[in-house]
């Protein structure tokens, strides 16, 4: 691997200011004076997953406004952090540690919801928790965040150097994700696919764990191989894959890894075949992307809950106010940001003080919880106990939601994700 000097000073920069975080919030006080308290996310809001995470934070702004961004005697501040760069595009691992560190040092922040991508979270989780800091996250999906035994080796607890759990998020992961895929192609006659993934720790991760369920279930795996994200096309790549004539191709990765890209150039190779995509490409921006001729009625893409609208209740209500108060329809994480929002204040409603380990406990003690999504608890990893996944396909240039999965019993997923 090649290395340029700029990036080498960058990431001197970053490791330095890495280990000058875990010196400055390992040992404080975790509790604050002063009648404010300050909630932060941080999301890429650069880039082509601004217009995604402009309906998380809408979401989350929609949650305080219910309650006049009070609790108890506390004032609640809202802070907008960007964890990406416009030269990237999408978010950086120097801006996750930067908004980590930002947040652990100021002792009035006492909820950090975020990351977007799971890569963001690896960055951002030692820190946060050293700090005994609340980390809630909207779509964070990587088994390896939470689950022992399905990731990396030492996944989770190396994100968890203090020994107690601070991150929780309220989106079902991988493991249900990717064997209901692969349980729905097989009930959809599939018998053969070719697996991409773009290499990085989501996409990998959710492709290998649709392969290996995919060969559990009979499914044969003519290949399976990581793209670069950085190549302008891959139409070679198409050329290859349309050789081996598989029923579906799957790829393991989101928009900002040319989810897009490669929904076109199987169109000019001439390959014919289904695609499959998870929530990673979830958003308008996939299809604007890819050119809606090239998906019409041959994509379909997972998702670890209901599109906007399928949703029932208190999910359906605030779908509706979202209409009315933005004026469109709302992105389908546009609910995990409300929900990670009434999530923050239920922690600082059941703590009572403004106290970072007070609310950590608060959080990860919720049971039952009616919010927008349902009826649902955090189990003992702090994942939620929600067990539903939507498949959807794409229809004159929009998404359309096509059956609902996952309330029963979840297939093994597999031994592990991509190491």
């Amino acid at each position: 691997m090649k290395w340029r000097a700029g990036a080498v000073i960058l990431g001197c920069l970053a490791v330095a200011g890495f280990v000058a975080g875990l010196v400055g919030c390992g040992d404080g006080k975790r509790s604050g004076s002063g009648s404010t308290i300050k909630i932060v996310s941080s999301l890429p809001r650069t880039g082509s997953a601004k217009a995604q995470t402009d309906t998380i934070v809408n979401g989350i702004k929609m949650a305080l406004d219910e309650v006049g961004s009070k609790v108890g005697d506390f004032t609640i501040e809202y802070l907008d952090l960007d964890d990406a760069t416009a030269a990237a595009g999408q978010w950086t691992n120097e801006r996750e540690l930067a908004n980590a560190n930002e947040a652990a040092r100021d002792r009035d922040v006492m909820v950090y919801i975020g990351t977007y991508n799971s890569g963001a979270a690896k960055a951002a989780m030692p820190i946060l928790n050293r700090a005994g800091l609340l980390m809630v996250s909207p779509a964070n999906t990587a088994v390896g965040l939470t689950k022992p035994g399905m990731g990396e080796a030492g996944e989770p607890e190396k994100f968890r150097p203090t020994g107690r759990i601070t991150f929780c998020r309220v989106v079902p992961a991988d493991d249900l994700q990717a064997p209901l895929g692969a349980e729905w192609a097989k009930k959809h006659g599939i018998k053969s696919v070719y697996v991409l993934d773009d290499n990085e720790v989501y996409g990998k991760g959710i492709a290998t764990l649709f392969a290996e369920r995919c060969q559990d279930l009979g499914i044969e795996v003519l290949g399976q191989d990581s793209i670069d994200a950085k190549a302008q096309e891959f139409k070679s790549l198409m050329t290859k894959v349309k050789g081996k004539n598989p029923d579906l191709l799957y790829f393991g990765g989101t928009t900002q890894t040319k989810g897009g890209q490669l929904a076109k150039d199987m169109t000019a190779a001439g390959l014919t075949c289904k695609l499959m995509v998870p929530d990673g490409c979830y958003e308008q921006a996939f299809i604007d992307a890819a050119g809606a001729a090239n998906l019409n009625d041959r994509c379909f893409l997972t998702f670890g809950g209901l599109p906007p609208d399928q949703q029932t209740g208190r999910g359906k209500k605030f779908v509706e106010e979202y209409r009315k108060k933005y004026g469109n329809d709302p992105e389908a994480y546009a609910i995990y940001g409300y929900e990670c929002g009434l999530v923050a204040l239920e922690a600082l409603r059941k703590a009572g003080k403004k106290d970072r380990t007070a609310i950590v406990e608060a959080c990860l003690s919720i049971k039952d919880f009616e919010g927008a999504l349902g009826k649902w608890s955090f189990d003992e990893n702090g994942d939620t106990t929600l067990r539903r996944v939507s498949v959807n396909t794409v229809r004159d240039g929009k998404f359309a939601f096509v059956e609902q999965m996952g309330e029963g019993d979840v297939p093994d997923a597999g031994k592990s994700a991509a190491k």
